[in-house]
């Protein structure tokens, strides 16, 4: 039996729903006033904190005056200002509070992410039309040697592999460990799961270094080869080889590095796919006389499939956008220089702003329909469930 108590806390929490969802639909001007200038008060105070504790930049300050500052200023001075705006919200009529109290909390997050991607974006479009120093206007001349000249289109070529051979190999790889996994028992594929994801933990720059030490060579005279892959061909009686050096082989031997990083980060994400597969159909396909393979390649890939497609372009993004790897190991030398690595060596060794802008706007016109295709899939993940 339900109380009169419960039956007026339904009601208010009806009222209330209500209330925020006829906020939320005002299209009033005074209401996107106020949610205009709810969203710009903390990225206001943030700049005005900016320029009113500047000295703390001052080198020879005090650091626990810097640190004391910090806590203060920081973390309870953001705290009292979002307490602050709440108070006032609450006090607005129950209409306008509700339409405006969003964007008290996200807006600021919105406004300060347009000013460090949005603006950051539009101006590296402009610059890209621009010369070596970013002040007069070229029109498509940088575009044009970026399609033109060998040293780019090379970049291009060697990015392209990339992004086919290296989501392939990583889901692939990542796909079997998952399905072999599966397999085992409860800790042994915890252990196994933890020493394949492992790799993952460690930055680019460090997994570089580890894979230096690989493929290390050293010439004659100058002492023992301390390279893994040159040691064993020592010991088995042939001479060392230069492994970066091997025209088309040496990109092969730095995809290895990222398939070596990313093959975790699919193992875990495919397992858990593989996971929610109903083990009742699984079990029926085997009655029905399926044996292993026909059962994985009919009923656990198909399942599974929204969440590899999903794997494979988050791995395709960061591949995409790899410069650490090809920096560390070769410096884009040899002829294994890619798009990314390029831009970075265009902005800040070559001091080439123009060129350094194109190549960056090339490589977000090829990330963004591989965004688009995630949110689309994620989108019908949503709808399905």
């Amino acid at each position: 039996m339900t109380t009169p108590l419960i039956d007026q806390e339904e009601a208010v929490a009806a009222t209330t729903a209500v209330v925020a969802e006829e906020g939320a639909r005002d299209h009033s001007l005074q209401v996107w006033v106020l949610r205009i200038l709810s969203a710009l008060v903390v990225p206001a105070v943030l700049v005005l904190f900016f320029f009113a504790f500047g000295f703390l930049k001052q080198p020879d300050l005090n650091k626990f005056v810097q640190v004391g500052v910090a806590v203060v200023v920081g973390v309870l001075g953001v705290w009292a200002l979002y307490w602050g705006m709440d108070r006032l919200v609450s006090a607005m009529p129950a209409r306008a509070g509700a339409g405006v109290r969003p964007f008290v909390f996200a807006g600021p997050a919105m406004v300060l992410l347009g000013f460090y991607l949005v603006y950051p974006a539009i101006n590296t479009f402009v610059l890209s039309f621009a010369d070596d120093a970013g002040e007069s206007f070229v029109g498509l001349a940088n575009y044009q040697r970026i399609f033109t000249e060998s040293t780019y289109l090379i970049s291009i070529r060697n990015s392209l592999a990339w992004v086919i051979l290296v989501p392939l190999a990583a889901v692939a790889i990542g796909l079997g460990f998952a399905t072999l996994a599966d397999k085992l028992p409860r800790r042994p594929e915890a252990a196994a799961k933890s020493l394949i994801f492992l790799p993952l933990a460690i930055s680019f720059v460090g997994a570089s270094v580890v894979w230096a030490f690989i493929y290390r060579w050293r010439g004659e005279g100058f002492g023992e080869q301390i390279g893994i892959m040159n040691a064993i061909v020592v010991a088995f009686g042939g001479d060392p080889v230069n492994w970066l050096t091997i025209p088309l082989w040496n990109n092969l031997f730095l995809m290895v590095i990222l398939i070596w990083l990313q093959t975790g980060f699919a193992m875990v994400i495919l397992s858990s796919a593989i996971k929610s597969v109903p083990e009742e159909l699984l079990e029926a396909s085997r009655i029905d006389g399926a044996n292993e393979w026909q059962v994985f390649r009919g009923i656990v890939i198909p399942s599974i499939s929204s969440t590899i497609v999903v794997v494979w372009t988050t791995i395709l993004i960061t591949t995409w956008k790899v410069f650490d790897i090809v920096y560390v190991m070769t410096g884009g030398r040899e002829g294994t220089s890619v798009v990314a690595q390029q831009m970075v060596t265009e902005f800040f060794t070559f001091n080439n702003d123009g060129m350094g802008a194109s190549l960056a706007v090339i490589l977000f016109i090829a990330v963004v329909p591989i965004l688009v295709i995630n949110v689309r899939r994620f989108r019908e993940q949503e709808a399905t469930r």
